[in-house]
């Protein structure tokens, strides 16, 4: 009975009032209305910015970004993918999105390097994780591209977040579905151009090879870039240049600047759609030790960032940073890395026309 005389009274009336002032100051610092500092104006909902609360704490969506369901309209969705049964060696990639977003929390609004602000230039999400079962390879297959094509139709690009790299061959056919075929701008270690393994025509080591066949690809603008590891038969390499890709290997990066590698990626895509697939593996074991099937002699992650960051202007439709697996991760090394590789690759994607 107190409690309903206070509420109704002058004091009650104030505490209400105020209790709505507080809830409507933090769904302005929540969705980043309004904030210089971040570079996010009113039109945009930018990453969480609560004086209250540190990055370290609260909930880890991808670099604090607001999910789908709290905008109007995605441009771009961040979306995690936890499948790894493609997988040919060591399991565990399931469990990168989680991974990947936890080690997001620093990521900042502003790029220095291309002084820019993406997510005031478009609307960026992180999207969750789409609905995926472990048990079956096709079904799962087709339920990443029914999820992914739903969002692309709907104007949004996709960026995601493996997930083994057999999660590449349905996010190419939504894009292709939209966009025609595509030229795909590769970073690895290893081909995935192969075709079978233990039965199974669709796994990690074959989704370029498949999206190749079903007419996904501009067979005329495909790149590899970081190419080491091992080939069973010199056929293999001849099979990869059929499907459609001019090859750059790690050992490149030691005879030529960023700006060169940069040049003869942007001769061999051309000027039309892109999409980038990156494998954290096409890292050195030093700089990404957990992943799948890590090979030696890698790249490192600044070689990495000095490449991507010439490559603004690119027409990027789509893409994945694939292949973390948290269990053999050491200091949050490899999450690290492909946090960051997500927000070089954001930072590339050229807003949509207004």
């Amino acid at each position: 009975m107190l409690l309903a005389v206070l509420a109704s009274g002058p004091l009650g009336d104030t505490r209400a009032t105020a209790a709505c002032q507080n809830r409507d100051e933090s769904d302005r610092i929540r969705h980043g209305r309004g904030l210089d500092r971040a570079g996010q104006g009113d039109d945009m909902i930018g990453q969480r910015d609560d004086p209250g609360l540190p990055r370290y704490a609260g909930i880890a969506t991808f670099a604090l970004l607001p999910q789908l369901h709290e905008v109007e309209h995605a441009d771009v969705a961040v979306v995690g993918i936890p499948f790894d049964s493609g997988t040919s060696f060591r399991p565990g990639a399931r469990f990168g999105p989680a991974h990947v977003r936890e080690h997001s929390r620093q990521l900042h609004p502003y790029h220095q390097v291309h002084e820019s602000f993406p997510f005031r230039d478009q609307q960026v999400v992180d999207g969750g994780d789409l609905r995926v079962g472990p048990y079956d390879i096709e079904a799962a297959v087709e339920a990443i591209h029914e999820q992914a094509r739903a969002l692309v139709q709907g104007g949004t690009t996709v960026v995601a977040i493996g997930g083994d790299h057999t999660i590449a061959l349905p996010l190419l056919r939504a894009a292709a579905e939209r966009h025609g075929p595509l030229a795909v701008l590769h970073f690895d270690a290893h081909l995935d151009t192969w075709d079978t393994l233990h039965g199974a025509s669709i796994w990690h080591g074959s989704p370029f090879r498949r999206a190749a066949e079903e007419g996904l690809l501009d067979l005329e603008r495909c790149q590899h870039v970081g190419i080491r590891g091992g080939v069973y038969d010199p056929s293999e390499l001849d099979d990869d240049a059929r499907v459609g890709f001019a090859i750059i290997r790690s050992d490149d990066f030691a005879r030529h600047s960023p700006e060169q590698l940069a040049e003869r990626i942007r001769d061999r895509l051309g000027t039309g759609q892109v999409y980038v697939s990156i494998d954290i593996d096409v890292l050195d074991p030093a700089h990404a030790p957990g992943t799948g099937t890590p090979e030696v002699a890698g790249i490192s992650t600044r070689e990495l960032f000095g490449v991507l960051r010439e490559l603004r202007g690119l027409d990027i439709v789509g893409g994945d940073v694939v292949e973390v697996l948290p269990a053999h991760d050491h200091a949050g090394i490899t999450g690290l890395a492909a946090a960051h590789t997500v927000w070089e690759l954001l930072a590339l994607i050229p807003p949509p026309s207004r």
